[in-house]
């Protein structure tokens, strides 16, 4: 594809100063057949001063433009830029006529026929600047205006949209015009649904699937409305503000590259999350947040917007903490913040040490390509991880006032940082703004290191900072049990700040047996233990008492094996010790994910990894034989799961699959099914012929997905070819789906199979770069995120990838990736070498 005009801040700037607009009336056709819809779309705005300006639309074919009646030359399209030129000010009509093209990336209209039964559907994602990929539009975030849409779908299809939906006769839907609402915001999604409907305060709830997944949302559907209303019941608690739209409809779609999308009144989800297997309490723990996160967002994302997307961490940290902290009080799930620790912040630890890092509130977002850049761990966990320190540092009550104050200042229309601070500052007489510059303007993470001064009857705690940022923690004071050598006892939790203005307080009594900084983990900084403490929790880490700290422990842990201060293999002999002993959920995952995907395949040698899967094998068949009583059905499902991706050796787990039956359950369903065969496939213990019949098996796009995944892992020339040209392949006829690019990349890569696909590895910085420019951000991300040799850590891919950034210029979403990747690559090589 050609590459697009970016529209740069000066340019949204401008265009903000020069125009109002006020209506967008938009006529879709979906009847047009399977490449292309029609697009036709009248546009009322008006112009403050005679000047230049222009539209943004991406066709497939311009058919007509007409402003004020007058017609415009369709020729003069540059790019995706139509120009307006000498217009008057004033009151204006702009009518586009077009022909689109369907996505099948995941952006614009993406459109998805359903392996299963042949049903199709299509839905809109046109964040960040996608909406010109379905009609013409001013497409910026500061540029509100009133939406009303008509869609013209199959006779048989339900269209659901922003607004209330009515089906008019012959298949033509009209939807309820919305309030204001930016560009990025509109939504459709047309299809055969299966839908769920019910009323909350007097308001229209759906939620809505695809047909094949009918039996799976309906067997869900009490649990989802009943976190839904709690969650919209809790929000109506915390603000002032009504919830500003006509209905909540929330579809579940296929091939969507989020977790979740906040359109006003139709908040769509990957569709994973209707499951069809079975699933631990944390993933339904997940599920809950992102149904929070997104509800979130309907006060702080599309009630009030950002006027540029500098500003975006004011959606996503907002969301992401409110998302959290409401399911916590709201819902049965009370532990997410330990899952948050566990799993979140990590995210935005490593992302915060890459040299692609930016502050939460960056001032240098020069344009839209640059804005896609920064949905990262930054502004999502870091800044949901500083909100969460203001919370403790202002008072709940003092937050929610000036969120509060907030809504009610820019309701419906634009915000940024300086509002949002001013609000805040509204509520409290504590210095915000010098919090801001401390918290927000930076980048980095802190480092709270702690040491201990024991002397007869009393202890002295010091925490050194290195780093800048002001921090209030609360440490952690614990004993060990007499009666009980494996546990700790907790003796006190106090608050502190960091920096302290005075020398630290000795504390009576006798020297703690572990002290804990953060230990509530209402800070983002990386923790060191004195040593007496470290010696501790790698003996008794499993006695700590609480799952909070037990997470702020083992990402300690974590760090410090990325940091090259704990040997690897010291990381997985305490993993060994302790999981087998652990009850949380989330901490199960974690730690196995960092031990397998990081530790075992990247953090030791080829020569090292052998005994490594075999240490988590081993801890795997303990945690099994440990749940073998059926009381902790999750617990064991994660060591099945892991006991797969680990096996070095195909007996066992062929055996599960021939039977269809773990010994002792759980029974192989689908996602377990594929998940052994595709480690058998890694392994060289399956065919072709084993993969086809288990697609025939299961032919839905969640099996077509798993024999994509189980064919490019065969450890076999031929498939390994033919992977890649479907990957990096230049036919557009032939081009896989985001979901299908995803899983053959997940397939292709195998630490077992290095030699194998070692000319592969030169081979990838050059087609990844020309399939990004051919196809665009979303299969750049797939690019860069799945198809990279991950495994590959050695000094010439680092090579080549250094000279990849220098020469080959990438699109900036693979360079993005690239960077991370390389750098993520340099450490394990620095870890491996420590």
């Amino acid at each position: 594809m050609a590459r697009m005009s970016v529209l740069t801040r000066d340019e949204a700037q401008n265009r903000a100063q020069l125009l109002d607009v006020h209506r967008y009336t938009v006529e879709l056709d979906l009847t047009t057949g399977d490449e292309t819809f029609d697009s036709r779309t009248l546009i009322r705005f008006s112009a403050r001063t005679d000047a230049d300006t222009f539209v943004e639309i991406k066709p497939a074919e311009l058919r007509s433009v007409t402003l004020d009646g007058q017609p415009l030359d369709a020729a003069t399209l540059d790019g995706n830029r139509l120009p307006l030129k000498n217009l008057a000010a004033g009151e204006h009509e702009l009518r586009v006529d077009a022909s689109m093209r369907y996505s099948r990336t995941g952006e614009g209209m993406h459109r998805f026929t359903d392996p299963t039964d042949g049903e199709t559907y299509v839905y809109t994602q046109l964040f960040l600047d996608d909406v010109q990929r379905v009609f013409a539009a001013f497409d910026q975030p500061d540029l509100k205006a009133v939406f009303e849409l008509g869609v013209t779908a199959p006779q048989h299809w339900t269209v659901l949209a922003n607004g209330v939906t009515e089906h008019t006769g012959e298949g033509v839907w009209r939807a309820a015009p919305t309030p204001l609402i930016s560009t990025y915001l509109v939504a459709v999604a047309a299809g055969p649904w299966h839908s769920v409907r019910t009323e909350h305060r007097g308001l229209p709830f759906g939620i809505h699937c695809r047909r094949s997944l009918a039996p799976y949302l309906d067997a869900d559907a009490d649990e989802l409305l009943d976190i839904t209303r709690a969650c919209f019941d809790r929000y109506h608690e915390k603000f002032e503000e009504p919830y500003p739209f006509d209905s909540y409809d929330q579809a579940f779609v296929p091939e969507f590259n989020a977790g979740a999308m906040e359109n006003p009144g139709l908040v769509t989800f990957r569709d994973e999350f209707v499951y069809r297997s079975a699933v631990t309490d944390t993933e339904r723990q997940t599920r809950a947040m992102v149904v929070a996160h997104e509800m979130a967002h309907m006060w702080f994302g599309d009630l009030v917007t950002l006027t540029w997307w500098d500003d975006i961490w004011l959606n996503e940290s907002f969301a992401e903490y409110m998302g959290y902290q409401t399911l916590t009080e709201a819902t049965r799930f009370t532990d997410t913040w330990t899952d948050f620790g566990v799993t979140r912040k990590p995210w935005g630890y490593d992302a915060d040490q890459r040299p692609s890092t930016h502050p939460v509130a960056p001032e240098n977002v020069q344009d839209t390509a640059s804005a896609l850049l920064n949905f990262d761990g930054i502004s999502y966990a870091k800044g949901a991880s500083a909100l969460r320190q203001l919370v403790a540092w202002l008072g709940e009550k003092d937050f929610l006032a000036g969120i509060n104050t907030h809504f009610r200042r820019h309701r419906f229309g634009n915000a940024r940082l300086a509002d949002f601070i001013d609000s805040l500052a509204s509520a409290t007489e504590r210095d915000v703004h010098a919090w801001a510059d401390a918290w927000l303007r930076t980048t980095g993470v802190d480092t709270l290191t702690a040491s201990v001064d024991s002397r007869p009857g009393q202890w002295t705690l010091a925490l050194d900072r290195t780093g800048e940022r002001p921090h209030r923690v609360t440490v952690g004071v614990y004993d060990r049990d007499l009666h009980d050598g494996r546990s700790l006892l907790l003796r006190e939790r106090y608050e502190t700040d960091v920096p302290q203005d005075t020398a630290p307080e000795p504390h009576t009594g006798t020297r703690p047996a572990l002290v804990v900084p953060n230990d509530l983990d209402l800070t983002y900084a990386k923790i060191r233990l004195d040593d007496t403490s470290l010696e501790t929790v790698l003996r008794g880490l499993s006695g700590i008492p609480d799952t909070l700290t037990r997470a702020v422990v083992w990402n300690t842990l974590r760090d410090m094996v990325r940091d090259g201060e704990l040997a690897p293999a010291d990381h997985l002999a305490t993993a060994a010790a302790h999981l087998p002993e652990e009850t949380d959920l989330a901490l199960v995952q974690g730690v196995l994910a960092f031990a397998s995907v990081h530790i075992a395949d990247r953090y030791l040698t080829p020569d090292q990894r052998p005994a490594a899967l075999a240490t988590l094998t081993e801890l795997c068949r303990d945690l099994i034989r440990r749940t073998e009583d059926g009381d902790h059905p999750g617990l064991r499902l994660i060591a099945v799961r892991h006991r797969i991706d680990t096996a070095a050796h195909p007996d066992a787990i062929a055996a599960w699959l021939a039977e269809g039956i773990v010994p002792g359950g759980p029974e192989l369903d689908p996602e377990l099914r594929w998940r052994v065969l595709a480690r058998l496939a890694v392994l060289g213990a399956t065919d072709e012929a084993a993969i086809a019949a288990e697609l025939a098996r299961d032919p839905s796009a969640t099996g077509q997905e798993g024999a994509a995944r189980c064919r490019a892992a065969l450890p076999d020339e031929d498939a390994k070819a033919r992977a890649w040209d479907a990957m990096f392949g230049s036919d557009d006829r032939a081009d896989l789906s985001n979901y299908l690019f995803t899983a053959t990349a997940q397939g292709f890569w195998q630490p077992e199979q290095a030699d194998l696909v070692r000319p592969y590895v030169a081979r990838y910085f050059k087609d990844a770069v020309a399939v990004a420019a051919r196809r665009g951000p979303a299969i750049a991300e797939a690019a860069g995120r799945w198809a990279f040799p991950v495994h590959a850590v050695d000094a010439e891919t680092l090579k080549l990838g250094e000279k990849c950034l220098r020469k080959a210029d990438p699109i900036p979403a693979l360079r993005r990736k690239l960077v991370d990747q390389l750098d993520d690559l340099g450490r394990a090589l620095r870890v491996q070498q420590a």
